[in-house]
């Protein structure tokens, strides 16, 4: 079996109280086939009942207060013991901290909050009370990215709770937990596996590659290729590789500078890069994209840079009309 299909991304997941929440993630994770595993149980309170929970199934933990210390630092600490762990995700739980730019740049599309409510609905505290008074029919839980501005990430999955007769926030949340408990850990567990799903990973590059201009789409050899020019007389800047060859990655093939920084970036960054069977020997790039840390702008600067290797003078004027502004 691939190496792919059998590996399971590691999750810290951070709480600040009783983490039921962690407890569906880490329960769900040690069913077969689940494609991650919870790596670390981290919180702002060492008395937090999650902790004890984590603790009794024999996952890590790490307990700092954040009474005392600047937002900064303590941000700092819990995000060592994410990286000490190996952890490539973060599920937030319960952590009722608002996080620093800076940390939530670094793991952009890697740390997931669950929030209940139907996100972009009721952002922040009281949700339950907040739907109940407005007159919803349903309240509900969602799951998505965490962004630098509160609650408004790509929600990546929801479930609606109808609000009955004589609702109260309390009973309310007593039937929105159970939604949660069922939906977090199978968007989590989608989410994990993204970075290592042929399709979802072609429909990231032809978007970055059809948006340059003038390109189109066209299957060479069995795998797709994008052009710069004409239908007719085209040039290939970008292949799209699932495996080919014998190769074990799922990569972007593009054009470099020569031999010299292929055998360089290979050399230093072989996590990252690799010399494409065939292609390799004429200046190919490979570009391994099945990996959790993927950097997309990276892969759109590459894709850009093998786009004006080939490109006509006329589409050139595009791109740089376009930088200077």
């Amino acid at each position: 079996m691939p190496e792919e299909a059998t590996r399971r991304a590691r999750v810290a997941v951070f709480v600040s109280g009783r983490g039921s929440n962690m407890a569906a993630l880490l329960y769900a994770s040690r069913l077969p086939g689940a494609p991650y595993e919870v790596a670390l149980v981290a919180s702002n309170d060492p008395d937090a009942e999650g902790l004890a929970l984590a603790e009794a199934e024999g996952v890590a933990t790490f307990a700092l207060s954040h009474r005392g210390k600047a937002r900064g630092d303590h941000d700092s600490a819990m995000e060592q013991a994410a990286r000490e762990a190996g952890a490539e995700y973060i599920a937030l739980a319960g952590y009722m901290r608002i996080l620093t730019p800076g940390f939530v740049q670094r793991w952009e599309g890697r740390m997931l909050n669950i929030h209940p409510s139907l996100l972009p609905n009721y952002t922040g505290l009281d949700t339950h009370a907040r739907a109940i008074a407005a007159g919803d029919s349903h309240g509900g839980v969602s799951v998505h990215l965490v962004t630098e501005d509160l609650d408004a990430g790509e929600v990546l999955g929801q479930i609606r709770v109808a609000i009955r007769a004589g609702e109260t926030a309390d009973s309310l949340a007593e039937r929105v937990r159970f939604a949660e408990h069922q939906l977090y850990p199978r968007v989590l567990a989608r989410h994990v596996s993204r970075p290592f799903d042929a399709e979802w990973l072609l429909g990231r590059v032809r978007a970055l590659a059809l948006a340059l201009p003038e390109t189109h789409e066209r299957e060479s050899h069995g795998a797709p290729g994008w052009r710069v020019g004409t239908k007719k007389s085209g040039k290939y800047f970008a292949y799209f590789s699932d495996r080919h060859h014998g190769t074990p990655h799922i990569s972007l093939l593009v054009k470099c500078d020569g031999m010299d920084e292929l055998e360089e970036l290979v050399e230093d960054q072989p996590h990252a890069y690799h010399k494409p069977a065939y292609y390799g020997a004429s200046g190919w790039l490979g570009v391994i994209l099945d990996r959790a840390d993927i950097d997309w702008d990276s892969v759109a600067e590459r894709l850009q840079r093998s786009w004006t290797a080939v490109a006509p003078k006329g589409a050139t004027k595009l791109i740089n009309a376009a930088d200077s502004f």
